[in-house]
């Protein structure tokens, strides 16, 4: 398992056309990768969360360009696809009362690997528990 902690944007943006390429591309100009994305629609605005792996904090960036940004940090875990990872995962997790707030994460299949990212109430702590027990 390798794990890391990553940080996660959450941004508000109107649901129009256009409004997400013009959220990605301050991240494009910065050279700044996007490991994690997802967004939620109401109505006539939504929210996206766009999960980085880098050591500064660039909220400033997306401040100066006009987005209202919320920063957390988060763990960015990869694991091996295969059935009972992430329940041992949230297992060890929920044992040390740590909660997860967010979770989102893909695969490319059955025993390759998978990246999952997940906010929780403390990212350090978690990150200590989970190599600590191997998960």
């Amino acid at each position: 398992m390798n794990i890391k902690i990553a940080r996660q944007y959450t941004a508000f943006l109107p649901n129009i056309p256009g409004a997400l390429n013009k959220f990605i591309d301050l991240f494009t100009k910065e050279n700044i990768n996007i490991i994690g994305i997802a967004s939620e629609i109401k109505d006539d605005s939504g929210i996206v969360k766009i999960a980085v792996e880098v050591d500064k904090k660039i909220s400033y960036i997306l401040t100066n360009a006009g987005f209202t940004t919320v920063e957390t940090p988060m763990l960015a875990i990869d694991l091996t696809d295969k059935p009972g990872e992430l329940l041992a995962l949230t297992k060890v997790l929920a044992q040390n009362n740590i909660n997860i707030t967010t979770v989102y994460g893909s695969t490319l299949g059955i025993n390759k690997p998978s990246r999952i990212l997940l906010n929780v109430s403390d990212a350090t702590k978690a990150m200590d528990i989970l190599k600590r027990e191997n998960i």
